[in-house]
């Protein structure tokens, strides 16, 4: 059977673990030539042993301009051109109305509004005809959560963004849509939420189980590939039905 993405060029921000990992990991399965950005170099180094072959990684801060910059300057050497553009990365933190700071609203922005916007403004030279951009949004875009207030407003400008650039785009033959997870099972989540919590969370999912990276890995194929040939600028909940009631 043929791969669904073979001899496609891939970049993945954010592509050292979790969710962008395991889209890596697909993609590469799918025939894809992938690059993964991230800002650890012994995170790259692991997830390039672990996918195995035809990637490349590419030490980068993607809320950094001049990073972003250095992204594409390795792609555009290596391959030429891209194909799909999975701005991934980002960034989450607990911060309660009314004691929300400058740095804690001015770190999650420039990571996932700022650092997204140049992400996929800096790439257009590259893409490809019939290329797909995939943003990472979140069920926050549509849900309030304590304490999150400025990340859910982060993820809601995502989604904002994919509707004004497919008309910005008009005629440009570039799909770009958005892929947002519900609670899912990453190395980001334990971090933030202890066993008892995220059991909880479980509980709340309407298909009875967290996601996983592959779950979102599988979304994030399709939207990658020409099966989604004239899907453009929505939103695709993977999710359990979290986010639905």
């Amino acid at each position: 059977m043929a791969r669904k993405l073979e001899g496609k060029i891939a970049v993945i921000t954010g592509g050292s673990a979790g969710i962008g990992l395991g889209a890596a990991k697909h993609f590469v399965e799918e025939g894809a030539q992938v690059f993964i950005t991230g800002r650890r170099q012994s995170e790259l180094d692991k997830a390039v042993a672990e996918i195995g072959r035809n990637v490349t990684a590419i030490q980068a801060d993607a809320a950094k301009l001049d990073d972003i910059d250095r992204i594409y300057e390795v792609v555009k050497a290596k391959a030429g051109r891209i194909d799909i553009l999975f701005a991934n990365a980002g960034f989450y933190e607990f911060g309660t109305f009314g004691e929300i700071t400058e740095e804690h609203f001015d770190k999650t922005f420039n990571t996932n509004v700022r650092g997204l916007l140049f992400t996929v403004q800096k790439v257009l030279p590259l893409l490809s005809r019939g290329s797909s951009v995939i943003l990472t949004g979140s069920i926050a875009s549509i849900k309030g959560y304590p304490s999150f207030s400025v990340y859910d407003a982060t993820k809601a400008a995502i989604r904002s963004f994919a509707r004004g650039w497919i008309v910005d785009l008009k005629g440009r033959d570039i799909r770009i849509n958005v892929l947002s997870p519900g609670h899912t099972e990453t190395p980001g989540l334990s971090v933030l939420a202890d066993e008892t919590v995220r059991n909880a969370m479980k509980a709340n999912v309407p298909l009875g189980r967290m996601g996983t990276p592959e779950d979102l890995a599988k979304a994030a194929v399709f939207l990658a590939s020409d099966d989604s040939s004239y899907i453009t600028g929505i939103e695709l909940f993977v999710d359990g039905g979290v986010a639905q009631f």
